[in-house]
């Protein structure tokens, strides 16, 4: 039974760890401008966290060690140190970007700046993460994440081209504008593989005591959760395409893209629009925090969970506390949230190879998984993985600036 409610969760959450704002912001932009020829950077994004997410999960479920852990105790802080700086700002730059795609919802409904919106929505989502179990986390976030389905039904309302829509799966060059046509595919792909997904999912397969029979269920879930979250974000590119892009709409703002769902949904499209964006950032930066407190406790081996007693992990408590913190301030000080996605998919993208590499070597390690190290196809991906992240180091800031 519990097995079979690992399999429903684990789909439904990908909603909030694969669909939030910097996934909305980049699908809709590549959307807006490109219609569906972005779509192939989406499939391949969406293979890449799929063979990741299997990995880390497999990881955890053989060692019972979370990815942090293993990497200082097996490879060494030196080799730790890298990847774990970096980790750390990655993760407070997201979770700052969700927090401000919650409060930008707001200010849709509202009309009351962002900026007045962050501070309840930092408090908000502190006293979340420090009443609620893992486990209630997992549910209330899946469940209300469905609601972001209406990007799907839209898509079908709206009856894209289907032999258009196939062919954007297939990577093209661009006829004109070619510096943001590869930035946006950058931004998709960053997005996707944003590393707190991983290490999220890892210490919650910890969190949830999984051992090697849960394998079978930790394949599936990786394969059909992404899958799943890739479909919503595959909808809104379409859904750009098909609304923004006729009208030639650069999308520099949220605000631009609020009506995107009203031709399907003539009188609740704005809300679900806005409930969607706010729902998915909700469940996201919970994910976010929480990833960010599991990386540096494990780091620094202090106790750790989210089903324990803020008191019984008082420093990890302190740390998601004080991220929101800092993460809200950023939105008070009037952060552009838009911009700020931007900027932090580009850079997951560039800091790939840092974050994955120790972890991949990890997977060969047969004092550590015995039989169930990584096999041909999977360090055949894995070194995919690697060639394509290596590239993407070397031009996704050249792409920022290039672009503007």
């Amino acid at each position: 039974m519990k097995k079979s409610l690992q399999l429903f969760l684990g789909i439904l959450t990908a909603i909030g760890g694969f669909f939030d704002i910097g996934n909305l912001v980049t699908a809709t932009q590549a959307g807006a401008a490109f219609r569906f020829q972005l779509l192939w950077a989406l499939a391949l994004g969406t293979l890449m966290v799929i063979f990741l997410v299997e990995m880390s999960g497999r990881f955890a479920a053989v060692t019972g060690k979370p990815i942090p852990s293993a990497i200082r105790e097996h490879l060494g802080a030196r080799v730790w140190i890298a990847p774990f700086v970096v980790l750390v700002l990655l993760h407070f730059l997201t979770l700052a970007a969700e927090i401000g795609g919650v409060a930008f919802a707001l200010q849709l409904v509202t009309g009351i700046s962002f900026q007045l919106w962050a501070i309840p929505v930092g408090v908000l989502m502190w006293l979340f993460l420090w009443r609620a179990t893992f486990d209630a986390i997992e549910y209330s976030t899946a469940t209300l994440g469905l609601i972001a389905l209406c990007f799907v039904v839209a898509a079908v309302m709206y009856h894209p081209p289907k032999s258009e829509v196939l062919s954007g799966l297939l990577p093209s060059l661009p006829k004109q504008d070619g510096s943001r046509y590869w930035l946006y595919a950058v931004s998709i792909i960053g997005a996707l593989i944003a590393p707190y997904m991983f290490y999220f999912y890892s210490s919650g397969a910890v969190e949830d005591k999984w051992d090697p029979t849960y394998l079978n269920v930790n394949r599936f879930v990786s394969v059909s959760g992404m899958a799943f979250g890739a479909v919503i974000t595959g909808a809104v590119i379409v859904v750009a395409g098909l609304v923004l892009h006729p009208l030639r709409i650069e999308v520099d703002s949220i605000n631009q893209t609020a009506f995107m769902l009203t031709g399907a949904f003539p009188f609740w499209g704005f809300a679900l629009f806005a409930a969607s964006m706010a729902i998915a950032c909700v469940g996201a930066s919970t994910e976010v925090g929480l990833s960010l407190a599991y990386t540096v406790a494990q780091t620094f081996g202090w106790n750790w969970g989210q089903s324990l007693e803020p008191r019984k992990d008082a420093r990890f408590a302190l740390t998601y506390t004080v991220a929101i913190l800092l993460a809200t301030l950023l939105m008070v000080f009037g952060i552009d949230p838009l911009k700020l996605t931007i900027y932090t998919m580009a850079l997951n993208a560039t800091v790939l190879p840092i974050v994955s590499i120790p972890f991949l070597l990890l997977m060969n390690d047969g004092h550590l998984l015995r039989q169930h190290t990584n096999g041909r196809i999977a360090n055949a991906a894995a070194g995919v993985i690697v060639v394509i992240s290596v590239i993407l180091f070397f031009v996704s800031i050249p792409l920022l600036i290039v672009a503007g």
